[in-house]
């Protein structure tokens, strides 16, 4: 992590291959997005570290990520968690160089590296908010998925008031695992979907299931494994948070909607491709499978 203090803010002086435009658009994608504002160029985010709320205000220019404090100045200690979070948050130890290479000599993907040089895949560095928002997604379209989170968050997470606006945490598992299940079917969540959610924040409240534990183990499918185990959480879903949270490089949600309208497209084929024939365009992908996957994501974003 290379970073450095000023007087009253962090620079993250990122690698070559970094677009926090790009950044930005896929962060923007939702208009009911509720744990993070776009204005003006900066992204704004509320973070709790060791029970503080810390609001960032995060912009960039020649090369820096330049964190700011509009609420309050944190502490030495917390001020560098930020500046890890914020590292995990945007992928910025991966490096690239080898990602465009593979890339440029794949049909699909050497137009869409062009386009969207820079971006990186946007981590959810919560394992809780990975699996819940993977499983509150699961068949529905995702307009409604954001919905129900929305409601999930403004019902059970926690706020600061900040210059008339609302800025939000996603709900702890130690909050949402002395849930009823009523308490989120009123919310338009399945009966199904409400067990899975609180279960799973059981597994994590009691330290059962835990990220640092999950990230010491290096075998992709031991970890998929295990994670396959949560009640509520199938291939995709696995993937999905190893990917956005584990940041495992090949994992690879090949079973996503999007993912097969992207390359419908980017093919101009009539309908979807089937599974076999993703498996077999996914050959040229090795060890990519997580990035080629989220510049396809990305490419529905026009």
């Amino acid at each position: 992590m290379n970073w450095r203090e000023n007087d009253k803010y962090l620079e993250l002086i990122t690698p070559d291959q970094f677009s926090f435009k790009e950044c930005l658009v896929f962060l923007g994608r939702s208009e009911n997005e509720c744990l993070h504002y776009i204005l003006d160029g900066c992204l704004y985010k509320l973070i709790k570290i060791d029970e503080a709320m810390i609001l960032l205000k995060i912009s960039s220019e020649a090369g820096i990520l330049k964190i700011e404090f509009p609420d309050k100045y944190p502490s030495q200690i917390i001020r560098t968690s930020i500046a890890k979070y914020i590292w995990d948050l945007f992928d910025l130890d991966r490096d690239l160089v080898n990602f465009y290479s593979l890339a440029s000599k794949d049909k699909i993907l050497n137009m869409l590296v062009n386009k969207y040089h820079g971006l990186r895949i946007i981590g959810i560095p919560d394992l809780f908010e990975a699996l819940t928002w993977a499983i509150i997604g699961q068949q529905i379209n995702l307009a409604f998925a954001y919905t129900l989170k929305k409601r999930f968050v403004e019902s059970f997470g926690e706020k600061i008031i900040y210059n008339g606006k609302d800025y939000w945490i996603y709900p702890e598992p130690e909050v949402v695992s002395k849930l009823q299940v009523s308490d989120l079917t009123k919310l338009q969540f399945t009966t199904r979907k409400a067990e899975y959610v609180i279960g799973t924040a059981k597994l994590l409240a009691s330290g059962e299931i835990n990220k640092e534990e999950l990230l010491k183990i290096k075998n992709y499918n031991q970890v998929r494994d295990i994670l396959l185990r949560i009640r509520g959480v199938g291939k995709w879903t696995a993937d999905y948070v190893m990917m956005k949270c584990l940041k495992v490089p090949e994992a690879f949600p090949i079973a996503d909607v999007g993912l097969h309208n992207a390359l419908k497209l980017q093919l101009e084929l009539d309908k979807k491709p089937s599974i076999e024939e993703i498996e077999s365009i996914s050959l040229n992908w090795k060890g990519w499978e997580d990035y080629a996957t989220f510049y396809l994501w990305r490419s529905l974003y026009e």
